[in-house]
């Protein structure tokens, strides 16, 4: 399956709807697109809505964490959306990700500012 990136915004977020398979050949244009979303944004503040994922590897960590520090070196932030319980929620747990990332369960948490 590949991975399907819709773009839309959330107050002053840019949010990107994923679904399908993050993986190593998926993760470039995620990343691409993410970056994108951030645009000029000062600062930028994207949200990755991941409740329509259904398989995420290692390339696709990485291409989130790679995300994560591009943003925050601008000043910015990257927040996920997925819901507790499900694979990426513990992968990410697993991995520590869950420390550093702002984690919520959907878009309609994300604080309006």
């Amino acid at each position: 399956m590949d991975l399907s990136l819709d773009r839309r915004t959330h107050g002053t977020w840019a949010v990107i709807d994923v679904a399908g398979e993050l993986d190593l050949y998926t993760a470039p244009s995620f990343r691409e697109s993410v970056l994108e979303a951030a645009g000029d944004n000062d600062p930028p503040k994207v949200i990755v809505d991941f409740r329509g994922l259904d398989f995420i590897d290692s390339s696709g960590l990485g291409a989130i964490v790679a995300c994560l520090k591009h943003l925050r070196e601008r000043g910015g932030d990257l927040a996920l959306a997925a819901p507790e319980g499900s694979g990426l929620r513990r992968l990410l747990d697993l991995t520590g990700l869950d420390r550093v990332l702002t984690l919520y369960t959907s878009t309609e948490e994300i604080p309006q500012d």
